[in-house]
């Protein structure tokens, strides 16, 4: 009967789990869990502006109701988003989840947790600084706003204040923290974010023990041309100063 409908029958091998019917190839399907599709569902309509920033979502019992869900699956979503950022769970009276944008922050731990996952060497983290900071520096000369500058003196101030404390790791936090500064100057949430999750495995790598009071010295003094440059919204020479600085910084 088979052949008479022109059905070309393969044979089973029943000691697999993969059957081959006409040809194609069946296996055990993937059947998302409830509260995946849940947590799918309610991520998309924050980021596509369906609740806006810190707008009420449906309540628990909402979900419940319109979901036919559990009280147990609705609970496992509504945690599965506020574990990644997009829901803020409010407690008392006008308390249940809110809607959240995430920003640089769930950037900086996607990328931290690639760094880590990947076990970026340090040549890898150093060329991907030479590609991130000349532009975060770029960016904070077009838009830097005076508040801006003043933070950026700050941690200006604050690496001086470091490097003539003797102490290396003083030095290297405080370096950190001025290229914070400028990264934030620049007001691009996924730089900042790219930044943030380099600055931990920077720190983490950073060597204080092989800073001399020479070298220190050395990569403070590649700071004041950065900030110039910002100050005067010079983009073209603060990406070069920058690029210059981070190509010669070897230690932090």
């Amino acid at each position: 009967m088979a052949g008479s409908l022109g059905v070309r029958v393969l044979r089973r091998d029943w000691g697999h789990s993969m059957a081959e019917v006409r040809g194609v190839s069946l296996g055990p399907i993937q059947v998302p869990r409830a509260s995946d599709v849940l947590a799918t569902t309610l991520r998309e309509q924050i980021l596509s502006g369906q609740f806006a920033q810190g707008e009420a979502l449906p309540s628990e019992r909402e979900l419940i109701e319109y979901t036919q869900m559990s009280r147990t699956t609705v609970r496992e979503a509504l945690r599965m988003l506020e574990s990644q950022g997009f829901v803020e769970m409010r407690t008392g009276r006008s308390g249940g989840p809110f809607a959240r944008r995430p920003g640089s922050q769930a950037v900086e731990q996607s990328v931290r947790f690639a760094i880590q996952g990947e076990q970026t060497s340090e040549t890898r983290l150093r060329e991907t600084r030479q590609g991130v900071e000349p532009a975060c520096a770029g960016l904070a000369a077009k838009y830097r706003t005076d508040e801006d500058l003043v933070r950026i003196d700050a941690a200006t101030a604050a690496v001086d204040v470091a490097a003539a404390s003797g102490s290396a790791e003083a030095f290297v936090l405080a370096k950190l923290e001025w290229h914070l500064a400028v990264s934030v100057a620049s007001h691009n949430s996924l730089l900042i974010g790219f930044f943030k999750a380099l600055a931990t495995s920077i720190h983490e790598m950073a060597d204080a023990g092989t800073l001399t009071d020479d070298l220190i010295a050395q990569t403070a003094a590649h700071h004041g041309p950065v900030v110039e440059a910002i100050r005067a919204q010079d983009v073209a020479a603060a990406e070069s100063f920058m690029r210059s600085h981070i190509m010669a910084d070897r230690h932090t």
